[in-house]
């Protein structure tokens, strides 16, 4: 009889001790998730945002010299290659595919014309992921060089500019025909004259004006963006007013040179196309929006 009690004793101790193991367990699971799990959650969350990135950008560069890259000594192309290589860095990409279509010289009709006829330019553009384009600074000066001999005037630009407007709207419906989602981002056109040439103000007024229309008829399209340039680089680094330099003169001076404000941003060969510093600061504002907007273009 008492090893009747003693076994019933034991068998509820057992049973006890079962349950509060079994509660515990519970209890600690739910606070406690096992390592495997928390680990196997952030690794599936980790791989889910690598995939959805792409890992190669094809890059589409349209456009006149700064796109060509006249000015930058090392002959690599301006601020293309530059700016592919800062995206490579910053997203860890493994590559990023360039083609550019620079062409020194042309005003907006004549890329349109050169899209419109090549083969080539279409299959790139109908492939890209990012598309950049540098135009209006020649429309500008086909209008500079008319009215030289007569002066520089504002109300001279009016009309070209309105048909500046008109080939922009025809460039880029002819891109969205080709491509309907890659983001388009425009630069602005700058005056390299500023400080060569200070006594030319209206040309400032100009610039700023062409600027201006420039971004209006940019915000009307889909999914482009205006890049301002201007203020970065008509008054030189940081925005001091260039370096003095030594140019031959033939006006009197104990050294037969006269000083000469220039601007250290732009090449000293021709005084007009950026310099290598000029086109990392153009890199270096496309890259601060290509940031701003990457949802558009790196997300798979």
């Amino acid at each position: 009889m008492q090893k009747l009690k003693s076994l019933k004793k034991l068998k509820g101790l057992a049973f006890l001790f079962i349950g509060v193991t079994i509660i515990t367990f519970c209890v600690l699971s739910f606070v406690f998730p096992k390592a495997e799990q928390r680990l196997g959650t952030t690794t599936k969350t980790s791989l889910t945002k690598k995939l959805t990135q792409k890992e190669v950008i094809r890059f589409v560069a349209l456009g006149d010299s700064l796109t060509e890259g006249v000015g930058d000594s090392t002959n690599a192309g301006g601020f293309v290659p530059l700016l592919s290589q800062a995206l490579t860095d910053k997203y860890q990409l493994n590559a990023v595919q360039t083609d550019n279509y620079g062409k020194a010289g042309n005003r907006t009709d004549q890329i349109l014309a050169r899209i419109k006829k090549s083969t080539k330019m279409q299959q790139s553009i109908k492939k890209a992921d990012v598309i950049t384009l540098t135009t209006g600074g020649n429309d500008v000066m086909k209008v500079v060089r008319n009215e030289l001999m007569n002066g520089i005037n504002v109300g001279s630009f009016t009309s070209p500019q309105k048909d500046y407007v008109k080939n922009l709207s025809k460039l880029y419906a002819e891109i969205r025909k080709l491509n309907k989602d890659a983001p388009i981002y425009q630069l602005g056109i700058y005056n390299p004259f500023y400080l060569s040439f200070s006594d030319i103000t209206e040309l400032q007024t100009i610039v700023d004006n062409w600027n201006s229309t420039s971004e209006k008829a940019v915000k009307k399209q889909k999914n482009a963006y205006f890049i301002p340039i201007n203020d970065l680089l008509y008054k030189g680094i940081d925005g001091k007013i260039g370096v003095d330099t030594k140019i031959n003169s033939d006006e009197t001076t104990e050294s037969g040179k006269v000083s000469q404000t220039i601007n250290n941003l732009i090449s000293t060969t021709d005084n007009f196309h950026p310099n290598n510093l000029g086109y990392q600061i153009m890199s270096n504002a496309f890259q601060k929006e290509l940031d701003t907007t990457k949802t558009k273009w790196l997300s798979k």
